[in-house]
């Protein structure tokens, strides 16, 4: 089934008409990161077309929120909807990103901004991981172990979010096993590869649960392949058609419509 299939019209007919879309990312000193949202916002205007799509940052790269909603209030909006690239809802969706929307609604009254949740973790994902997986050659079998690879948080939720993802990954029992790891705890991609070895796996396959390519991702890709030379490393989800699905998803659960002000 093609993505804008899975989009009824209806629905991108809303993001056309309704409030700016702002997807926000962290951001990151890897310019391959910043690179990837545009992509995605790309994806997005693509599968909504004429939507007013806009790409922000809470740190890091540019352009940072706040100038991005001063912008849309300079232009007479008096409507936005962030949507958070974030695949976990930690530190940064509950305290980074509150605080940058409520001084940027303290210093632009006119402008109301509404937050969506989290991409993370939407079924389609894990349909976009399998994908992932697939184009890197690691196509499900009976032999293939694969690691799922977050980031990691100092938020035990967050980490739990990520191998309950890899659980659901396992569910169709379609590789030998699955598991989890991170690049900034444990357990460690090293440790996790063991495991799958241990667990029958004959190859090994990383699937990375990160939007974007950047330095952690360059870690966990070193780690693995000390640990597995030959192991297969998956595409980070990036701009995806699925993940542009999940973020229009995000916006239209979200935005009350409205138009322009004159």
């Amino acid at each position: 089934m093609r993505t804008a299939e899975l989009y009824p019209i209806a629905q991108r007919r809303a993001v056309r008409h309704g409030a700016p879309l702002v997807v926000v990312a962290h951001g990151s000193r890897d310019p391959r990161s910043a690179a990837t949202v545009r992509d995605l916002a790309e994806g997005v205007r693509a599968l909504a077309p004429g939507s007013d799509v806009r790409t922000a940052f809470i740190d890091l790269s540019e352009p940072p929120l706040p100038d991005v909603l001063a912008e849309l209030a300079a232009e007479g909006y008096g409507e936005a909807v962030v949507v958070p690239l974030l695949l976990g809802d930690a530190f940064h969706s509950r305290v980074d990103l509150p605080a940058l929307v409520a001084e940027s609604e303290r210093r632009l009254p006119g402008l109301r901004v509404s937050v969506s949740e989290v991409l993370g973790p939407d079924p389609l994902l894990l349909d976009a991981v399998r994908a992932r997986l697939a184009e890197a050659g690691a196509a499900p079998d009976s032999g293939l172990g694969v690691v799922l690879a977050g980031v990691g948080s100092a938020d035990a939720g967050a980490n739990d979010v990520v191998a309950r993802v890899a659980a659901r990954l396992h569910r169709r029992e379609d590789y030998a096993a699955i598991t989890h790891a991170f690049a900034t705890c444990g357990p460690d991609v090293e440790s996790a590869i063991a495991a799958l070895r241990a667990r029958g796996a004959e190859r090994i396959a990383v699937a990375p649960w990160f939007l974007a390519p950047g330095l952690l991702l360059d870690r966990v890709d070193r780690h693995a392949r000390a640990a597995a030379p030959n192991a297969v490393l998956a595409a980070p989800l990036g701009a995806a058609d699925l993940v542009a699905t999940v973020v229009l998803d995000r916006y239209t659960t979200t935005a009350i419509p409205v138009g322009h002000a004159a």
